[in-house]
C-alpha cells in the first residue's frame, strides 16, 4: 500500500472520529533514505508539514506521542502485573517492540514493553519521554491492541518515582537495596525490636500447602536488623504514591540487588510487615539462591532452588502476589521450575538479552564493525564493571582477529563474551569521536534499520525460548 513516495504500515491504519491516521516510510532525500512518520488529517492535530491533500507529514516527536495515546488509548501503557503471567522486555535500543510485537501476539502472556532503569537511562543518555513513545510508535504502528505495560525499573528515590509516574508509567519496582542491611549475622545482629518479638516469637505460622515458617530469636533478630528499614521505605514510598489512588500503577518490591540471598523465613517476614503496613504490592522479587548473572544462564545448585522456590511461590499465593524474577535473561535451566512452582504465574524481568540479540546481528549482518565494537569493549570492560555484577573471565573469549567472519556469531555462545558486549553497551553506544560525532552508535542504528527483519526473527526466537521453558502456552 502506498502513500505519495512513501509504503504504507498497514496494520497501522486507523480513524480518529472520522479522520484517517496511519504510519509510512516517506523518502528524505537524506543519508537516512526514509523515515518512518505519521500521516493523518490535518484536523486532527498532529504537528508536521503539509502533505498537499488535507494530510499531514507528522515527525515521531514526543508531542505526537502525546496525542497518539490520546486518540488510541491501546498505545498507551495500562497496569498488567494484574494478569496471570506478565514478561518485562527491557529495550535499551527503542528499536525491539516489534519484534517483541510478534512474539506476545501468539503467547499467552502480557508483555511490560517499556521497561528502564535509571542506571539504564544515564547509560544510554536516554529518557522515560523517548522509552515510552517509542513503544507507542511501535504498537500503533503493528496495530498491536493487546495490554501492555511500562515500568520504572529499579527506582531509588522519590523524584525518580514521581518523574515515571507523571508520564504515565504503569508499573513502578521499587529498589530497596540502599535500605537492605548488608553484613548482619545471627551473631552481630542488634537487639529485637519488642513489636517484632510480640508478633513473631513462639509461634508457627502455616501458609498452606503443607508449609510453615516459624523464627527464633536469633533469626528474627537477623531477619529484622536486615530488612526493617526497606520495609518501612516501602511502606512510605506506597503512602506518598499509590495508596489514595492518585497513581494508576502497579507496585513492585525488589529486594534482589543484594550479596545474601534472601531465605524463605526472610521472604515471609518483608510480605507479612508490608502487608500489614497496608501496601497493596503485585509483585515481589527476592534474590535467589545461586548466581542470576546478566546474559547468562543460571549458576548454582539446581536442587537448592528448586527447593526453595517451592516455599518461595507458597508465601506469594498465601500473600496473593506473583513473584517476580529479575535478571531474568537466558536463565534456561530454572525456567521449567519457576513455571512449574508458581503454578504459571510470574513475572520474569529481562533486558540485556536483546541488546545482545542485536549485537548477533551485528556480527552477522557486519564483521567488520563488529570486530571494532567487540575491541572497543575489552578495552573499557573494567569500567562498566562498576555498573554491574559479574565473574567474567575474559581470557575465555577468543581473539576476534583470529576468527573468521562466520565464527563471530558464536561469541554469543560464549558466557563470557556474551557479558563483555552485556554490560559495555552504555559506553559503546555513547562513544564519540574527536569531531563530536558517534564512534559506533549511527553506524550501529543504520544497520538494525536495515536489518530489521532479521533482528525481530532473531528476538522472536531468543525471547520464545523463555516463554515455552516457563511452560507459557502459544497459538
Amino acid at each position: 500500500m502506498k502513500y505519495q513516495n512513501g509504503t504504507v504500515f498497514e496494520k497501522s491504519v486507523n480513524k480518529a472520529g472520522g479522520h484517517d491516521v496511519f504510519m509510512a516510510t516517506m523518502a528524505t532525500g537524506g543519508s537516512n533514505g526514509a523515515e518512518t512518520v505519521i500521516i493523518a488529517d490535518a484536523k486532527i492535530g498532529f504537528s508536521g508539514k503539509s502533505a498537499g491533500d488535507g494530510k499531514v507529514v507528522a515527525p515521531l516527536t514526543h508531542e505526537n506521542a502525546l496525542l497518539l495515546r490520546k486518540l488510541f488509548p491501546w498505545t498507551a501503557p495500562s497496569p498488567v502485573l494484574r494478569k496471570e503471567r506478565s514478561f518485562g522486555l527491557g529495550d535499551r535500543l527503542g528499536i525491539a517492540t516489534a519484534g517483541h510485537i510478534k512474539l506476545f501476539e501468539r503467547y499467552d502472556a502480557y508483555p511490560v514493553f517499556a521497561q528502564q532503569s535509571i542506571r539504564e537511562l544515564t547509560l544510554t543518555n536516554r529518557t522515560y519521554e523517548d522509552v515510552l513513545d517509542a513503544v507507542t510508535f511501535a504498537v500503533f504502528r503493528e496495530g498491536f491492541k493487546k495490554s501492555w505495560g511500562a515500568d520504572g525499573d529499579h527506582l531509588k528515590t522519590v523524584k525518580d518515582v514521581e518523574y515515571a509516574l507523571s508520564l504515565g508509567f504503569t508499573m513502578i519496582t521499587l529498589d530497596c537495596s540502599e535500605h537492605i542491611k548488608s553484613g548482619v549475622t545471627v551473631q552481630n545482629a542488634p537487639p529485637l525490636p519488642s513489636v517484632y518479638a510480640q508478633k513473631y516469637l513462639g509461634k508457627t505460622f502455616d501458609i498452606g500447602e503443607g508449609e510453615s515458617v516459624r523464627f527464633d530469636e536469633r533469626e528474627l533478630r537477623q531477619t529484622a536488623a536486615i530488612y526493617g528499614e526497606a520495609v518501612s521505605f516501602a511502606v512510605d514510598m506506597y503512602n506518598r504514591f499509590l495508596k489514595d489512588g492518585k497513581y494508576e500503577a502497579d507496585f513492585e518490591i525488589s529486594i534482589d540487588e543484594t550479596n545474601e540471598p534472601t531465605t524463605p523465613l526472610q521472604h515471609y517476614f518483608v510480605a507479612r510487615e508490608l502487608t500489614d503496613g497496608g501496601v497493596k504490592f503485585a509483585t515481589l522479587a527476592p534474590r535467589f539462591c545461586g548466581e542470576f548473572q546478566k546474559g547468562i544462564d543460571y549458576a548454582g545448585d539446581l536442587a537448592q532452588f528448586d527447593k526453595e522456590i517451592k516455599v518461595h511461590a507458597v508465601i506469594a499465593r498465601h500473600f496473593g502476589y506473583k513473584l517476580s524474577i529479575h535478571s531474568g535473561s537466558d536463565k534456561f535451566s530454572v525456567f521449567p521450575s519457576i513455571g512449574r512452582e508458581t503454578r504459571g504465574v510470574f513475572h520474569v524481568k529481562t533486558a540485556g538479552t536483546n541488546w545482545l540479540e542485536a549485537m548477533r546481528a551485528v556480527a552477522v549482518a557486519d564483521p567488520a564493525l563488529y570486530r571494532a565494537v567487540h575491541r572497543y569493549a575489552l578495552s573499557v570492560f573494567k569500567e562498566a564493571t562498576a555498573y554491574y555484577h559479574v565473574t567474567t573471565n575474559l581470557a575465555n573469549i577468543p581473539d576476534v582477529g583470529q576468527l573468521k567472519d562466520s565464527e563471530l556469531p558464536a561469541l554469543f555462545d560464549n558466557n563470557d563474551a556474551r557479558q563483555l558486549i552485556h554490560i559495555t553497551y552504555g559506553l559503546i553506544l555513547t562513544k564519540k569521536k574527536a569531531d563530536g560525532g558517534f564512534e559506533f552508535k549511527d553506524a550501529l542504528y543504520k544497520l538494525w534499520r536495515e536489518n530489521e527483519a532479521a533482528y525481530n526473527d532473531a528476538l522472536v526466537r531468543h525471547i520464545g525460548k523463555h516463554l515455552d521453558l516457563l511452560g507459557v502456552q502459544h497459538d
